[in-house]
């Protein structure tokens, strides 16, 4: 739109994680071994679902599009991290500042979504096992995965129209190493009920409906384990579900702590948006390989086979 008209401002500073130089190059290792991991953690996911056709079944066809997003996730915030970590020009552009606001809003959405449609997939595959082929058929199952994508860009669109008229004319520094609304709430001088009452209504939407679908799922999902009789029966459908699970506690717990405080620049709120934004797709594809036999067995048959090449 007209952001230029709108806008007496060009570029906000972005603070980063600490004020301190000295251990700027130490935060840049890390989160840069972090972004490699996670690229690469991810990409072994998606390689190995794609060749193992014994995963070729809903749950690893979500997982597979989780695998990417927290690619795209992480893509979003630690490149930008990185640089402002390395170089002494901490400045983002607003237009990339906004741009940056849409592409958390489609990953955050779209990962909370998929969390919630594996939470349904979790419970047709144990409270309903035998009609589980029926229920999660191919169209299902695609139309869940790409619904929660469109939800993601559809809300991504809702927020940033109005954002994109915003004045900002005060001041320029932003205490957080990305571009979230909420921050950028406190930098402008126009009317922010719009922006605002948007914000509110696709969090409510979002955030806490998918969170209830998960906690309806897995309400239906303990009530079904504890009828089974047998320890090793119980044993064996709490693990189908325990990774998913612990992302679910992981992603959900740190996006609520960040977005309902109060936005301040704190060191609590930065270690939750780093919680939910950079550690989460980091340990995604390791709470999966490392609690699921069948993952561990098949990188093991993927491994062996590209060795024979």
């Amino acid at each position: 739109m007209a952001l230029d008209n709108h806008s007496t401002i060009n570029e906000f500073i972005l603070l980063g994680l600490s004020a301190s130089p000295h251990i700027h190059a130490l935060l840049f290792v890390l989160f840069l071994q972090i972004y490699l991991l996670t690229v690469t953690g991810n990409l072994i996911m998606l390689l190995v679902i794609r060749a193992d056709s014994h995963l070729h079944t809903p749950m690893y066809f979500f997982l597979s599009h989780l695998s990417f997003l927290d690619i795209c996730f992480s893509s979003v915030t630690v490149p930008k991290l990185l640089e402002i970590l390395l170089s002494q020009k901490k400045t983002i552009s607003v237009k990339g500042c906004l741009a940056q606001v849409f592409f958390l809003f489609v990953s955050g959405v779209t990962e909370a979504c998929l969390l919630a449609v594996m939470a349904y997939d979790r419970f047709a595959a144990i409270c309903h096992p035998l009609l589980y082929g029926q229920v999660m058929n191919s169209l299902l199952c695609k139309g869940l995965a790409w619904g929660s994508w469109g939800l993601g860009f559809l809300t991504a669109f809702f927020n940033i129209l109005p954002a994109m008229s915003l004045d900002f004319c005060g001041d320029f520094i932003i205490h957080h190493y990305s571009c979230e609304l909420p921050s950028l709430f406190l930098l402008s001088c126009s009317d922010l009920s719009s922006s605002f009452t948007v914000l509110l209504c696709s969090s409510l939407l979002d955030g806490l409906g998918t969170y209830f679908l998960v906690i309806c799922s897995y309400a239906r999902i303990v009530s079904t384990i504890l009828e089974i009789t047998s320890s090793s029966g119980r044993s064996k459908a709490f693990s189908t579900c325990s990774s998913h699970l612990t992302t679910v506690l992981l992603f959900f717990g740190s996006a609520f702590l960040r977005y309902f405080m109060p936005v301040s620049g704190s060191p609590l709120e930065l270690i939750f948006s780093v919680q939910y934004s950079v550690v989460t797709p980091f340990v995604n594809p390791l709470i999966y390989s490392l609690k699921n036999s069948e993952v561990k067995t098949a990188v093991k048959r993927t491994l062996r086979k590209y060795l024979q090449y």
